[in-house]
């Protein structure tokens, strides 16, 4: 049976679909275009030449930037999600309703503020002379170097994605049927393997949710590898920074983009895939 074409619904959809051709599609498109650009005398030239993409894709730094980045937000991803979980869990399953509120709200208080602002207070925290440093310094530890390291990039990292992980896994777990942990529990379940057969099982989709988002946020972060890190290793949003300094090659820093957003899509759909399959029988 064919559907109707329903006028009202499709009017509703219009503004979403033109928005996103506008700022999202047509910018995709362009950016790609200027991939196959040419750059003479520093200024870009129409062109048709897989050039940029040749030079781009056989240099070593640029592979080792991709894969240095796709490692640091992978760790950055996975601190994250062990060390937001407890407390997560805690104000899902321990927490009142009330509390539970009042903690989201908390953890949406950072977003009010500068990211590159609380990224620079970590200056303070970890420098030499720093917190850190003055408090192991108490217990004749250190000083350790904390800034210009993966460290400090994962710290910064964390800075932008903690909040927001702890929100989506406490939101997750908080929909979880309680009476299933108890009869789980009742059935003679031990705590860990409650956590294990029950809870992330039913809170497997928002918990990949979670992952991905902060997988993206570190992956395209700029300011927590520059700024912490040092950028000694450079990541991918870094490079591109540094080719369209070299010489304004835009067109090679479009491939990287083009790479990045190629990388992204497809850890989102396979992400995506995997949290929304159902289980087999067993």
């Amino acid at each position: 049976m064919k559907r109707k074409f329903d006028l009202y619904a499709m009017t509703w959809r219009l503004p979403i679909i033109f928005w996103q051709f506008l700022f999202f599609v047509g910018p995709l498109l362009f950016m790609v275009a200027i991939s196959f650009f040419v750059v003479k005398n520093y200024r870009m030239t129409e062109a048709l030449e897989m050039v940029n993409w040749q030079k781009m894709l056989s240099r070593n730094y640029f592979w080792d930037s991709y894969w240095y980045t796709i490692f640091i937000a992978g760790v950055s991803t996975t601190v994250a999600m062990v060390l937001a979980f407890p407390a997560s869990f805690a104000l899902a399953f321990r927490a009142s309703d009330n509390l539970r509120r009042w903690a989201i709200f908390l953890l949406i208080i950072p977003f009010f503020t500068s990211y590159l602002v609380r990224t620079f207070s970590w200056y303070v925290i970890l420098a030499e002379s720093g917190v850190v440093n003055a408090m192991l310094g108490q217990i004749g530890l250190g000083p350790f170097k904390m800034l210009n390291t993966h460290f400090g990039t994962v710290v910064g990292y964390l800075t932008l994605t903690l909040p927001l992980v702890m929100i989506l896994q406490t939101v997750t777990m908080a929909n979880v049927d309680k009476t299933l942990i108890e009869a789980a529990r009742n059935l003679g379940c031990k705590p860990l393997a409650t956590i294990w057969r029950v809870v992330l099982p039913l809170s497997k989709t928002g918990l990949i949710i979670a992952a991905l988002f902060c997988f993206i946020l570190s992956f395209g972060d700029f300011v927590a590898p520059f700024y912490l890190g040092g950028s000694q290793e450079p990541t991918l949003p870094i490079l591109i920074l540094d080719t369209t300094k070299s010489g304004q090659q835009w067109p090679r820093a479009a491939v990287v983009a083009i790479m990045m957003m190629g990388t992204l899509f497809a850890i989102a759909f396979a992400a995506i895939a995997l949290a929304y399959r159902k289980g087999g029988a067993r």
